[in-house]
């Protein structure tokens, strides 16, 4: 699991994206990439971007099977820590999981066991 990125996103974009034959985010459009996090990190942005949303899903993606290209960036509050981002959409095949993404009742979120 440590070689996979995440990216947290909702069950309807993933519906689409496979309708689609490709997902791509807001942020692919606004910023030129996808953002992406370790499992480390997930969580940490998941509660600052997205507190008691429910509906989401986390993609599991395997950077080796991407046909966009993977660069680690600093993070904007976090300069000192990179940030997996994918420039441009994410294929369908690099996909090798898709991860139920739940708040608790507090509405924070906790990391799944199966990314554990």
């Amino acid at each position: 699991m440590s070689d996979m990125v995440l990216h947290t996103t909702t069950r309807q974009s993933w519906e689409a994206a496979k309708a689609a034959g490709a997902y791509t985010a807001d942020s692919l459009a606004k910023e030129g990439f996808i953002h992406c996090s370790k499992a480390s990190q997930i969580l940490r942005v998941a509660n600052l971007l997205f507190p008691g949303q429910h509906g989401l899903v986390i993609l599991v993606i395997d950077p080796a099977r991407l046909t966009a290209e993977l660069r680690w960036d600093p993070g904007i509050d976090l300069p000192s820590e990179l940030f997996p981002h994918i420039y441009g959409p994410l294929n369908l095949e690099a996909v090798k999981g898709v991860v139920d993404f739940e708040p608790g009742a507090d509405g924070k979120f906790s990391l799944p066991e199966s990314l554990r």
